[in-house]
């Protein structure tokens, strides 16, 4: 299973950024998927996070300005950054809690992969 990320880049304050993310390989199913970032010096932070269901999740930070999406029958994740700050910049991983069809006869449960970091940095 490969997470693919993209859509970061160099915004100025106040602008916006869209991040998606890709899931593909023997994927039986996907649980929750997400957004996590890491500031120089921080430890990884959840952005937000969605579940298969559609309920959402956000970082105290980013709630009313960053939107998460998903479509599940691309097996994709988005990443809608509005009014972005400074301090928004760090980079970003997804994650997803995929369930192989290998998991699923060995009835195992879902495990966690990560996507590649994507860099977001805010800037004028």
């Amino acid at each position: 299973v490969q997470l693919q990320a993209s859509g970061g880049g160099l915004v100025q304050p106040g602008g916006s950024l869209r991040l998606s993310c890709a899931a593909s390989g023997p994927i039986f199913s996907i649980n929750g998927m997400g957004w996590y970032r890491q500031a120089p010096g921080n430890l990884r932070e959840l952005v937000a996070s969605v579940s298969s269901g559609g309920t959402t999740n956000y970082g105290d930070s980013v709630k009313g300005r960053f939107t998460i999406s998903r479509d599940n029958a691309k097996n994709m994740v988005y990443l809608q950054m509005n009014s972005l700050k400074p301090e928004d910049t760090a980079v970003y991983y997804c994650n997803a809690d995929v369930l192989t069809p290998l998991d699923k006869v060995r009835f195992s449960g879902p495990r966690p992969y990560w996507g590649q970091e994507t860099l977001v940095t805010v800037s004028s």
